[in-house]
C-alpha cells in the first residue's frame, strides 16, 4: 500500500494550516515549505495578547503567533518562526526550536522538543518526545519517551520504504515521520527516518519501527524475559 499522498494519513479539511499541503504530491514535501509559510504570516508575528503566557516563559520578541487562550507556562522556550492554535499548551521545560506550526488544544508536555514541525489539532506530545522533521496528525497521541528520529546515522538523504519493499527518494537529509490521524505511539518507542504510520494504526511501547505501516495496525513488540534464581 501506497501512502504518500498528504490525504492518506491526514484530514485536510479542518486544519486551518492545509494551505501548506496544496500541490504537495508526496506528504513529506510540506516539510521544507514550514519555513516560508511562517514568513508570509509575519505581519501577524508577536501576536500574544490573547494567549496566558507565564512571565518566566522565554518567548522570541518577533516570529510567534499565539492563539487565544493558548496557555505558555514557566520555563517553556518558544523560537520563531512559530505559530500556535487557540487552547493549546505549552508546558513546563518545553522547547520549541523554531519553523514550527502547532494546531489548535494541542499538548506540548514537560522536556519536549519541537523543531521543524506540523502538529494538527488535538495531538498530544506530552512526556519527553522528541519531533523534528516530522508530521503528526489529528488527534496523534506519543506516548512518553517517544523519540521521532530525524537524520540517519551516516547523514544521508532519508528514503522512504514503502509496504512492498521499494525505495523512495526524499530529497530530504532531515525527515522522521508521519504519524497519521489517531495513531497512538507507545512509551519509549522509537521512529526511525523516513516512516508513515497510517491513521489509527497503533504502536506497543518499546517499539522500533521504520517504513511505512497500513492503516488501522497494530504492531505488536513482545520481550522475552528469562527469570532466574537471586543468589
Amino acid at each position: 500500500m501506497i501512502m504518500f499522498a498528504p490525504a492518506d494519513t491526514l484530514d485536510l479539511a479542518g486544519f486551518a494550516h492545509r494551505d501548506l499541503f496544496k500541490a504537495v504530491t508526496h506528504v513529506w514535501e510540506a516539510l521544507p515549505r514550514i519555513s516560508h509559510y511562517l514568513e508570509e504570516q509575519a505581519h501577524q508575528a508577536s501576536a500574544l495578547s490573547a494567549a496566558d503566557v507565564s512571565p518566566l516563559a522565554d518567548i522570541s520578541a518577533a516570529g510567534v503567533i499565539l492563539g487565544e487562550g493558548c496557555r505558555v507556562e514557566a520555563g517553556a522556550v518558544i523560537q520563531g518562526p512559530a505559530t500556535i492554535g487557540a487552547g493549546s499548551q505549552i508546558r513546563a521545560g518545553a522547547y520549541i526550536r523554531g519553523s514550527v506550526i502547532i494546531g489548535e488544544n494541542v499538548v506540548i508536555g514537560n522536556s519536549c522538543e519541537i523543531k521543524n514541525a506540523i502538529i494538527f489539532d488535538r495531538s498530544e506530545v506530552p512526556h519527553y518526545n522528541y519531533v523534528g522533521d516530522a508530521i503528526l496528525g489529528y488527534r496523534a497521541h506519543l506516548g512518553a519517551g517517544v523519540i521521532l528520529s530525524n537524520v540517519r546515522l551516516d547523514r544521508k538523504n532519508v528514503a522512504v520504504i514503502d509496504s512492498e519493499g521499494s525505495r523512495h527518494e526524499t530529497g530530504l537529509r532531515k525527515f522522521s515521520a508521519v504519524i497519521g490521524d489517531h495513531a497512538e505511539i507507545g512509551c519509549n518507542s522509537v521512529i526511525s527516518p523516513g516512516s508513515i504510520i497510517g491513521p489509527r494504526s497503533v504502536l506497543y511501547p518499546l517499539t522500533h519501527w521504520q517504513g511505512c505501516l497500513p492503516p488501522d495496525t497494530v504492531v505488536k513488540s513482545r520481550q522475552n524475559h528469562q527469570l532466574v534464581p537471586r543468589v
